[in-house]
């Protein structure tokens, strides 16, 4: 297994520098697969979403739509996926950004009472807001 960094999965996802892209395109599709996958960490996916959001005019729909292709893809292990997905569906859910729905996932799944923060949005995702 190997460990995809954020900008690799980002040339990989844009296709914004052709040199770069052609070898994370390679990379994924022919060099690894079922058996010898390309680990995303959670953080990847957190820094691709803000990327995404900030670089390149994407909508919610569009990283949602990337988030599911990169957790569906055969050839990746998405660390903690189940997780992941239930942040995906937070995200769309509500007004949160994406690693808060990440954050809250994550501290429920490690029985944290409550996952606190002073930001409304991110309250909308389960998150307590601390006042």
């Amino acid at each position: 297994m190997i460990a995809i960094d954020t900008n690799v999965l980002v040339r990989y996802v844009v296709g914004d520098d052709p040199a770069q892209t052609a070898r994370a395109t390679t990379l994924i599709e022919q060099e690894c697969d079922e058996s010898r996958p390309a680990f995303i960490a959670t953080i990847v996916l957190a820094e691709l979403v803000w990327v995404l959001e900030s670089c390149y005019p994407s909508s919610k729909e569009q990283i949602v739509t990337v988030l599911e292709q990169v957790l569906r893809t055969r050839q990746f292990v998405v660390e903690q996926a189940e997780l992941v997905w239930q942040a995906v569906r937070s995200f769309v859910a509500s007004k949160a950004d994406f690693a808060d729905c990440l954050i809250e996932r994550i501290a429920a799944a490690r029985d944290c009472e409550a996952a606190v923060t002073f930001d409304k949005a991110a309250a909308t995702a389960g998150m307590k807001l601390l006042s």
